[in-house]
C-alpha cells in the first residue's frame, strides 16, 4: 500500500511540474522597473495564463548566459537592445519566428528571415532629478555633463555589457561629429566623464534617479516621463542640444528552447493591439506608431525638441558594437 501511496504523490509531482511547465515562459532581460515591463507580465499571466518570472539581465549579460546555455537553453524568447540582434542570430542562440503581425513592422526594424523583430523604440537623452540637483541648472547638452558643477552626479549604464550604454557612447560620438566608423569624439567624451567621476552602474538604475542617488543619467525618454507621470517624482527629461538618436528594442524566440509553445505566444503578445497601446502608454514609441495614444504622446517634449533625435543605423551599430566596448575598457574606463 505505501508503494501505491508513494507512486501516487511522485505521480502528482510530475503532473503539477507539468503543469507548471505548460504554464510558465522564461524571457532574459525582462526587468520589471524597465520600459514598464512589470505591467506586461502581469497581463500577458492575465490573458495568456502564461507565468513569466521577471529577469533584470542586461542585453550583454542575457546573450553571454545564453551562448553558455546553448546546448541546453534556460530561456524561451529574449529581449534586446537592437545593437545585439544580428549577434544574438550569428551565435545561433535565436531561431525565426514570425508572430502575427509581422507585415506590418516597416523592413528595417526586422530581420527578413524572422531571427528578430523590433516592438517599441526610445530616444536617449537626460533622465534628470531636478531636486537632486540643489541649485544647479539642468544641464541641456552633451558637453554641460563635463563642467565641474557637475562632479560625481552623471551616471550611464555601462558600456561593455549594457545596450544602452554603447548606444550612449554612439549617440553622443554622432553628435559630438564622429561617424560609425571613427568614435574618437564620443570615447574622448566619456573619457572626460569619468574623470569627472561619472557613476557607472551595469543594471537598470531607474529608482537611482528617482531617489535621487543618481541625479542625472544618460538614458531613455520613456523611464523620465514614467518618472515624471507615473510615480510623479521631480524630474524631467532633456534631449541634448548636440542631438541624439531614436534606438528600436527587438525580441526573439530562444533556439530549442524549453517551452517553445508558450515563447510563440508571448511573442505574438507583444506585436498585438493590447500590448502595442501598453507600451505606448508607459512613454515608449511603439513599432506600430499609430498605438500611441494622443494622451500619451501629450507627455512626450514636443515634436520640435524630437527633430535633434535621429534614427540609429542598427546594422553600422552593431558593426561598431566591438569598437566601442574595447575602446571603452582600454581608454574610458
Amino acid at each position: 500500500m505505501k508503494h501505491v501511496v508513494a507512486s501516487f504523490a511522485l505521480g502528482l509531482i510530475a503532473l503539477s511540474g507539468s503543469v507548471q511547465a505548460q504554464n510558465r515562459a522564461i524571457c532574459y532581460n525582462c526587468p520589471p522597473e524597465w520600459a514598464d515591463w512589470g505591467t506586461q507580465l502581469k497581463t500577458i499571466q492575465m490573458r495568456l495564463g502564461i507565468q513569466i518570472p521577471p529577469d533584470n539581465k542586461n542585453s550583454g549579460q542575457s546573450i553571454t548566459a545564453m551562448i553558455a546555455e546553448k546546448a541546453n537553453p534556460v530561456a524561451d524568447v529574449v529581449y534586446l537592445g537592437g545593437i545585439a540582434s544580428d549577434q544574438a542570430r550569428e551565435a545561433g542562440i535565436i531561431t525565426p519566428y514570425k508572430p502575427k503581425n509581422w507585415d506590418k513592422i516597416p523592413a528595417d526594424l526586422k530581420d527578413p528571415q524572422g531571427n528578430w523583430f523590433t516592438i517599441h523604440s526610445g530616444t536617449l537623452g537626460l533622465f534628470i532629478n531636478k531636486a537632486a540637483l540643489g541649485k544647479k541648472p539642468v544641464p541641456q547638452s552633451w558637453s554641460d555633463l563635463l563642467k565641474p558643477e557637475y562632479k560625481g552626479l552623471v551616471g550611464y549604464l555601462d558600456p561593455t555589457s549594457a545596450a544602452v550604454g554603447q548606444v550612449g557612447v554612439m549617440a553622443v560620438n554622432l553628435a559630438l561629429g564622429g561617424t560609425y566608423e571613427n568614435i574618437t569624439p564620443g570615447i574622448n567624451f566619456f573619457k572626460a566623464l569619468v574623470k569627472n567621476q561619472a557613476i557607472v552602474p551595469k543594471q537598470t538604475s531607474y529608482s537611482r534617479v528617482i531617489s535621487g542617488e543618481i541625479p542625472i543619467l544618460i538614458d531613455y525618454d520613456f523611464n523620465a516621463y514614467r518618472g515624471q507621470y507615473t510615480d510623479k517624482a521631480p524630474v524631467v527629461f532633456v534631449i541634448p542640444k548636440e542631438g541624439t538618436v531614436v534606438f528600436p528594442y527587438v525580441m526573439a524566440l530562444v533556439k530549442n528552447s524549453p517551452n517553445q509553445e508558450n515563447g510563440k505566444k508571448v511573442l505574438d503578445f507583444v506585436l498585438s493591439d493590447e500590448s502595442q497601446q501598453m507600451w505606448g502608454n508607459a512613454y515608449l514609441r511603439p513599432v506600430f506608431a499609430e498605438k500611441l495614444s494622443a494622451a500619451a504622446k501629450a507627455k512626450f517634449l514636443p515634436d520640435s525638441e524630437y527633430e535633434r533625435a535621429k534614427p540609429v543605423d542598427l546594422k553600422k551599430l552593431a558593426a561598431a558594437q566591438n569598437m566601442i566596448i574595447e575602446r571603452y575598457k582600454n581608454e574610458a574606463k
